[in-house]
C-alpha cells in the first residue's frame, strides 16, 4: 500500500488553493494531481487541517468477550492446543476458527515453547561416530 503524502505537502497545498489560486493550477505547481489538490482543500476548510487520517483500522475482536475464558483456560490447561481451544469454544456455542483464537492468544502474549525435554535433531557431523568393528565373526 501506497504511503500518503507528507503533511507539510498537504498544508501548503491546501493553503494555496484556500489563498485564492485555482485547484488546477496549484496542483501544477506542487506536482500533484488536481483531485488531491481540491480534497485537501476541502479537509482544510472542514477540520482545520490537511493532514491524512490514519492508515489501516484497528479491528474489535470478534472473541473479545470470551478472552478471560480462553485465558482462564490456557492457565489451567497449559498445554491445550488452539483447535482445541476452537472445539471447547464451539461446545460452549461460540462458532470461531483458529485464526481468531490465534490473535486473541498471540495479543495477550502468550507464547508455546517446545517441552525442554526433548532436544533438536543433531546434524549427522554433529553425531558421535560409530567405532569400526574390530573383530569379524566367522561361521562355525
Amino acid at each position: 500500500m501506497a504511503r500518503p503524502y507528507s503533511d507539510d505537502l498537504r498544508e501548503r497545498v491546501a493553503a494555496s488553493v484556500v489563498g485564492g489560486r485555482s485547484a488546477r493550477e496549484t496542483a501544477r505547481l506542487f506536482g500533484v494531481s488536481v483531485a488531491s489538490a481540491v480534497k485537501w482543500s476541502q479537509r482544510l476548510r472542514v477540520t482545520g487541517s490537511a493532514a491524512s487520517r490514519p492508515m489501516g483500522r484497528k479491528q474489535e475482536r470478534s472473541l473479545a468477550g470470551e478472552r478471560e475464558w480462553l485465558l482462564g483456560r490456557l492457565d489451567a490447561v497449559p498445554d491445550l492446543t488452539l483447535r482445541g481451544l476452537v472445539v471447547e469454544l464451539r461446545d460452549r456455542g461460540v462458532m470461531t476458527s483458529y485464526g481468531s483464537v490465534w490473535r486473541i492468544v498471540r495479543d495477550a502474549g502468550v507464547t508455546f515453547k517446545k517441552n525442554a525435554v526433548r532436544r533438536r535433531a543433531v546434524a549427522a557431523a554433529d553425531r558421535a561416530q560409530a567405532s569400526p568393528v574390530e573383530e569379524v565373526s566367522r561361521s562355525a
